[in-house]
């Protein structure tokens, strides 16, 4: 039904969100955080499942607990600096285009034959990282 007078719509920021976090995952605040296939927070790395979130606010330890026992803050919608890998480096043929999660700190060009997930979007490349959207 179409409204017939103001409503107070909610809303919430999207610079950060909360994220239940994954059994027995140990994030580093500053991390590069993915969702894997069940949607749990996991640091950023290997594997084709995983969906690139942001950056970790805060460290979580999770070591022992079950999926969803602690929540993280990620912080998202922000050019981050990751580390370039010295095997798959990123350079200036990448700009505007999709790198790929190497570790919870590193970003590659490739998807390592099918066994890296996207990260972002480069957006600069610096002599000490990578900035990815």
């Amino acid at each position: 039904m179409s409204l017939s007078a103001d409503r107070n719509t909610p809303y919430r920021e999207t610079r950060t969100i909360a994220v239940l976090v994954a059994a027995n995952a140990k994030i580093y605040a500053g991390a590069q955080i993915a969702a894997n296939a069940n949607g749990f927070a996991v640091p950023g790395g290997p594997g084709v499942n995983l969906t690139y979130l942001g950056r970790a606010e805060v460290f979580i330890d999770n070591t022992g607990g079950a999926d969803g026992a602690h929540t993280l803050i990620v912080r998202r919608d922000q050019q981050f600096k990751w580390a370039n890998s010295t095997t798959d480096p990123i350079d200036q043929s990448c700009l505007g285009k999709v790198c790929y999660m190497v570790d919870d700190q590193t970003v590659a060009k490739t998807n390592g034959g099918n066994t890296r997930s996207p990260s972002g979007i480069v957006m600069g490349i610096d002599v000490d990282g990578v900035w990815v959207e």
